[in-house]
């Protein structure tokens, strides 16, 4: 059985896909982890930019977490001084208005373009269906002298955000009239600057549309505190943070492709409530094609989960 949730890229009664999205910092793009705070909420930090890019670090701060200072202080000293605030930083995904710089009309979006967006074609992703962004995340504490990394932590992947497709534009090169057909998305980086012509935006549904989640969730955002780590897709007990635990709905077979990237059986072992997966350590767009209600489901509890409780 599939869960079927509206048409898809003009197709009625399509199956929804997830895309399981790799963005922020990385060993290539940053070298350090994003910070994970005592209280269970985290900020991605956004791989620094170029000079195309329209926002500075210093420009950002951090929502809804115990850092009260702007991402680029911050990310300088996590990166012992090879990140500086005045760097340029490519805000994608831009889940939350309050992210960056006040924009009118401000819509939330994510960009993709060459190989990683031919997949997205290949996999046929379009409206309706749903990102959801992970990263590289490790646990942070202040000091006097500022913050920095807890030491004999581990190194985790973790989900921090999510987007349901609303609108698929394809802007190519001519970023200068997308800013002026999409005035808010007048900070994204994919309206700024050149780019190859397989340059592709995703905005947000105005709600999100998925079976047990939250009634009135945005159609993006970013995920709150977790203290339970219900976002977490590192095994708890992984030595490596490519170790995953996900639903055994993630894993080919049975009549499933599984999730992209991943549909080698080699990489997977145990099964229901105990599937894991050797994440590849290259890749940033993971499409699980026609979810299955076990995998929405657990889509749908990662809102739930990260919900102030009644009484807090």
């Amino acid at each position: 059985m599939n869960v079927h949730i509206g048409a898809h890229e003009g197709t009625p009664d399509t199956p929804m896909k997830i895309v399981l999205s790799r963005k922020g910092f990385d060993s290539a793009n940053g070298g350090a982890a994003s910070p994970l705070f005592d209280d269970g909420s985290a900020v991605s930090l956004p791989i620094p930019g170029g000079r195309r890019a329209p926002i500075r670090f210093s420009q950002l701060p951090a929502p809804n977490t115990p850092y009260k200072g702007d991402l680029g202080t911050l990310a300088e000293m996590l990166t012992r001084g090879r990140i500086k605030p005045q760097y340029h930083c490519h805000l994608d995904p831009d889940l939350a208005a309050e992210s960056g710089p006040e924009v009118p009309h401000w819509q939330a979006a994510f960009g993709q373009v060459g190989a990683a967006q031919r997949h997205l074609d290949y996999e046929r992703v379009g409206r309706h269906d749903l990102f959801l962004f992970f990263g590289w995340f490790r646990e942070v504490e202040s000091h006097n002298d500022g913050w920095r990394y807890r030491r004999k932590t581990p190194q985790v992947h973790r989900l921090f955000g999510w987007l349901q497709i609303g609108e698929v534009l394809r802007i190519g090169e001519d970023t200068k009239a997308a800013r002026k057909r999409h005035p808010g998305l007048g900070r994204h980086p994919h309206v700024w600057g050149w780019w190859h012509n397989t340059n592709t935006i995703y905005t947000a549904a105005e709600t999100l549309q998925l079976p047990g989640a939250p009634a009135n969730t945005p159609g993006a955002g970013l995920f709150g505190p977790d203290p339970d780590q219900a976002l977490q897709l590192t095994a708890r007990d992984a030595r490596t943070r490519s170790d995953w635990t996900v639903p055994h709905a993630f894993r080919p077979g049975a009549g499933r492709k599984g999730l992209s990237y991943h549909r080698d059986e080699n990489r997977w072992s145990g099964t229901g409530a105990d599937t894991r997966l050797r994440a590849v350590a290259r890749g940033q767009e993971f499409v699980l094609d026609h979810a299955e209600p076990e995998a929405v489901a657990w889509a749908a509890q990662l809102w739930t989960a990260t919900r102030p409780k009644p009484d807090a």
